[in-house]
């Protein structure tokens, strides 16, 4: 499947410029296009996800994506829209707290990244655990080659201090810090308007395939 994304790039980019009621509102038929556009897309790279992670098979990209509208009620930031597309292709839908597989569509600003964002403090503990009791299979993933040079190494707030319950004099207690696991891998948006973008995003996430499969397993 082909996908225009430069229709969703550039109606984000006028967005940015334009974020208000009144403009959206005129230019309503192109975001149900450019909304269309990316649940397509989504659509296209669940079902090529699905061939090498089978726990994502029954997604819907429908489900996957994000509203485009911002709840403003607690933000100091009043801008009705998010300048942005996003995707979560997660086993069980995104609001099951599971490691899964991100798209993230923003001018200047798009990324291809995966994890799990801020788990739920037993699902943390139970990563952590994993982590200080799998060191070894853990690393074996976040230190391959492939691994370093698609996402660098994992990411995510850290506490400044080990977490209670862990040991502190443990050799890779950096590991056991974070407050979240996730990767992240930045694109351009020229390499999001080519033709093979979607196969740059299948190749990143096989390389995140064994990291979300730690996680998860940990969660289980």
């Amino acid at each position: 499947m082909s996908v225009n994304k430069n229709n969703i790039i550039s109606f984000l980019s006028e967005l940015t410029l334009n974020n208000n009621k009144e403009w959206f509102d005129a230019n309503k038929e192109r975001y149900l296009e450019a909304k269309q556009e990316m649940e397509e897309l989504v659509q296209d790279v669940i079902g090529r996800v699905s061939e090498f992670d089978a726990t994502i098979a029954d997604q819907l990209a429908k489900k996957c994506v994000f509203r485009i509208y911002r709840d403003v009620r607690f933000s100091k930031n009043k801008e009705p829209y998010k300048n942005n597309m996003g995707g979560f292709i997660v086993p069980g839908g995104k609001k099951s707290g599971k490691a899964g597989y991100y798209l993230h569509l923003e001018p200047s600003n798009s990324f291809i990244a995966g994890g799990v964002y801020m788990p739920e403090s037993t699902n943390l503990k139970k990563i952590r655990d994993e982590v200080l009791y799998n060191t070894k299979a853990f690393k074996s993933i976040i230190e391959s080659d492939k691994f370093v040079e698609v996402f660098g190494q994992v990411e995510g707030e850290k506490l400044k201090r080990p977490p209670k319950g862990f040991p502190a004099d443990f050799e890779d207690i950096e590991l056991l810090k974070f407050k979240s696991y996730t990767v992240l891998h930045k694109v351009t948006d020229i390499q999001v308007n080519q033709v093979g973008f979607v196969n740059q995003v299948i190749e990143v996430f096989k390389v995140m395939k064994d990291f979300n499969y730690f996680l998860n397993e940990a969660m289980d």
